[in-house]
């Protein structure tokens, strides 16, 4: 590919400044995942990734980011990769004493997000209880830490990722229909 190429495939966007870094090529396939990231950088909508492992899900998770809010922060986490009795305390946070061990306050990875990308990698590991707490963070815009009281707003905007046919999941009862349209918006 030549410089002129990555340059033309760099604009595309509909007029976003996005450039793709990593995100290269210039088949129809590319091209349009690249009109897509331009086109979904412009709202906050939540964004659900889809493909097999190693196409480049995180890419495009990063790509958003950069062409919507470079300068806020991107906090990824893998629901596949942390145990479930961690997940919760990674995501949420916890208080003082919330659980042996909670030896001082710790803000979560919401928490963390700010204004910017919150970047649920392989969504369709989560387990079921913590699915229906993000239900609940997706639909009010707020949660609390593990062992808190006080509600605290979530202003990032989500995006997930997942290898996994979460249509399958949902006929299995793996995974809560009420979240597939909550984190399928675009």
């Amino acid at each position: 590919q030549t410089k002129a190429d990555r340059k033309s495939v760099d604009r595309v966007g509909e007029g976003s400044e996005f450039s793709s870094r990593e995100l290269i090529g210039n088949t129809p396939e590319m091209v349009e995942i690249l009109k897509q990231i331009g086109l979904l950088s412009r709202s906050r909508v939540p964004v659900l990734i889809t493909g097999e492992s190693g196409t480049g899900k995180e890419l495009v998770a990063r790509a958003l980011h950069r062409s919507s809010c470079p300068d806020k922060p991107f906090v990824a986490i893998n629901c596949s990769s942390i145990v479930p009795t961690l997940l919760e305390s990674e995501l949420f946070g916890h208080e003082k004493g919330a659980f042996t061990g909670a030896d001082k306050q710790k803000i979560g990875k919401l928490e963390a997000a700010d204004e910017g990308i919150m970047f649920f990698d392989e969504i369709g590991d989560m387990p079921q209880d913590l699915q229906a707490k993000l239900l609940r963070v997706l639909q009010e815009q707020e949660f609390e830490r593990v062992g808190g009281l006080k509600s605290i707003r979530f202003k990032a905007r989500a995006v997930f990722a997942t290898h996994c046919n979460l249509a399958n999941m949902i006929e299995e009862q793996r995974f809560r229909k009420d979240l597939y349209y909550r984190i399928a918006v675009a």
